[in-house]
């Protein structure tokens, strides 16, 4: 009987296991949750949170690191299938998407990997070479050589080079293979030859360690006589070193405008476009339009031994040339607009070709910063909101110059504003800021007090703005302005849809019967040297009306420091020193 009862324990205990074994098994997780982890991991290069099978996550990380080093971007991984071999055993297939260049072409691949169930019923990852790829050897590792094209020009009218990648002279001094004594002498002929400031030399001489490299100046070779090197190497310590860079016409052509190129910054590289170190705009339309100026790289993606031995190509992709950058500037009007400034703190300039809508010069003064606010600026429009002013009593009925009507309602300041040009943000290709009447209007005192600039921040608008309104009282029609020609790659670039390009409108003459008012708001616009006084008694004088009229067939230029605009350090550009010329002379 004791045995009969241990033989129906046996039993029931037999009974009882197979549902909960059963139970069990289905409880416990699969491998899809690990695969996706570990393909997040891989994209990351980082698969801390991941399990390894025989190995650890630190060096796991850093067999990853080495194996990816001379990729220098970072991967797309996602998984494409997974294949449980057995309830403790599954092989994963990986999609390696690499994004070697700009071009829509990619090096893609498949491989596999092979996760076991720990004993707390996890899996884990049995990570190898192949993890990363399917013909990589314990010991080697992925490179990837890209072979720039030459940046492409940005050009301005009648195809003018802006800015090129020119073959340059790097002019270095050699501290290490000075003497103490000898550091003066050599400053001093370098500073002779090359037409530099001693002073400002001498003290980034003394300033650097006792064995650097000094940065002394950069020319472009064809700028020098072809043995500049060698000329250049007889002075003590100096060597010329042969680089490319992209330059413009001459220093500080221009450069808020079009920007600065040089090597990707660690950030930039981020998003995985880059590497770091790659050839990249920095500022201006050269970043904005980057992934059209710089084109693809040519790319080559092979596997190095222990050795540094590599194998045949993996993968090749040609080099995709960039497309030049065709804007309306003009070499010599943004030249002289440069040299205006030049010595005129706090100030900008903007002309701007009535009769097509071209964007001639954008010029910033020194003292800026870097800041563009030729086009970005935000000032306050003052007496310089007359314009609209005056366009909106006359479309009420009143004569030039009268009291009658009184002051225009908010609805048709906002109209007459729109009509010149003021707050229409339209296709110029590049961020600018095209100011407006706010929605509540011109409060207490309407348009005559903010004439007289006692309202500050009441109207809002750039140099650039204004001079579009300019612009269109010259012409007698709303001028909208443009500057990139060809601006289809901007979206590519991240900084907005696109908008096609216009072609230039054709010139327009006022009528008869509107020539004496445009004749009028030119010489409000062009306010140069004058007291303050009523702005009827100097926007009607016979005097202040001869030259504006000559203007109308000239750019349209602005400078924010006529009276009324904020701040007020410099001096509106006068008639004489306006880079003005013939209609028939222009583009």
């Amino acid at each position: 009987m004791g045995k009969n009862r241990l033989t129906a324990a046996i039993l029931a205990f037999s009974f009882l296991c197979l549902p909960l074994a059963g139970c069990s098994t289905e409880e416990r997780p699969g491998p899809e949750e690990a695969v996706a982890s570990l393909a997040d991991g891989l994209s990351r290069l980082d698969v801390t949170g991941n399990e390894f099978a025989g190995s650890t996550v630190e060096a796991v990380n850093g067999m990853l690191e080495y194996v990816v080093s001379g990729m220098k971007i970072k991967p797309s991984v996602t998984v494409s299938e997974i294949d449980e071999v057995s309830a403790d055993e599954a092989v994963a297939t990986l999609k390696y998407v690499w994004d070697v260049n700009a071009s829509m072409e990619d090096y893609t691949y498949e491989t596999t990997v092979t996760l076991e169930r720990g004993k707390d019923t996890g899996w884990q990852t049995r990570f190898r070479s192949t993890t990363v790829h399917p013909d990589l050897l314990p010991w080697q590792r992925l490179v990837r050589k890209a072979s720039p094209p030459t940046r492409a020009d940005i050009l301005g009218t009648g195809g003018s080079v802006l800015m090129r990648h020119w073959p340059v002279w790097r002019v270095v001094l050699d501290k290490s293979v000075l003497g103490g004594n000898e550091y003066a002498a050599s400053v001093y002929y370098l500073c002779l030859f090359l037409g530099l400031d001693a002073d400002a030399l001498t003290a980034k001489v003394q300033a650097a360690g006792p064995d650097e490299f000094v940065e002394v100046t950069t020319v472009r070779q064809d700028k020098v006589s072809p043995s500049f090197d060698t000329e250049i190497a007889t002075i003590p310590g100096a060597d010329a070193l042969p680089e490319r860079r992209v330059l413009g016409p001459s220093p500080g052509f221009a450069a808020d405008l079009l920007g600065t190129v040089g090597p990707a910054t660690d950030e930039m590289a981020a998003d995985g476009l880059l590497a770091p170190g790659d050839l990249t705009g920095l500022s201006g339309l050269q970043r904005e339009y980057d992934s059209q100026l710089r084109g693809s790289d040519a790319v080559t993606v092979r596997v190095l031994n222990a050795d540094n031995a590599p194998s045949p190509p993996l993968f090749e992709a040609p080099a995709e040339p960039g497309l030049a950058l065709e804007t309306t500037l003009d070499l010599r009007i943004q030249s002289q607009a440069d040299a205006l400034l030049s010595d005129t703190p706090g100030a900008s300039l903007v002309a701007v070709q009535p009769s097509t809508g071209n964007v001639l010069a954008v010029a910033n003064s020194s003292g800026g910063e870097g800041t563009q606010a030729a086009l970005l600026g935000e000032y306050s429009l003052g007496s310089s909101f007359l314009p609209v002013t005056e366009l909106a009593r006359l479309r009420a009925g009143a004569a030039g110059g009268t009291e009658e009507p009184g002051i225009p309602a908010d609805a048709d300041l906002a109209a007459a504003a729109q009509s010149l040009g003021l707050g229409t943000a339209e296709g110029l290709g590049t961020p600018a800021f095209y100011g407006g009447v706010p929605d509540g209007g011109v409060p207490d005192g309407g348009a005559e007090q903010t004439a007289a600039a006692d309202v500050p921040g009441t109207v809002l608008a750039s140099p650039f703005a204004v001079a579009a309104v300019a612009a269109s009282v010259g012409r007698g029609d709303r001028v909208s302005p443009v500057l990139v020609l060809n601006p289809q790659a901007r979206q590519d670039s991240g900084d907005g849809e696109t908008e096609p390009p216009r072609p230039p409108t054709a010139p327009r003459r006022c009528s008869p019967t509107r020539r004496n008012s445009c004749s009028r708001f030119c010489a409000l616009m062009w306010p140069a040297n004058v007291p303050r006084r009523s702005w009827r008694s100097w926007h009607m004088s016979p005097a202040n009306l001869s030259w504006p009229r000559q203007a109308r067939r000239g750019p349209a230029v602005r400078s924010p420091t006529t009276p009324g605009w904020r701040p007020s350090r410099a001096i509106s550009p006068s008639p004489s020193s306006c880079p003005a010329a013939p209609l028939t002379q222009w583009p």
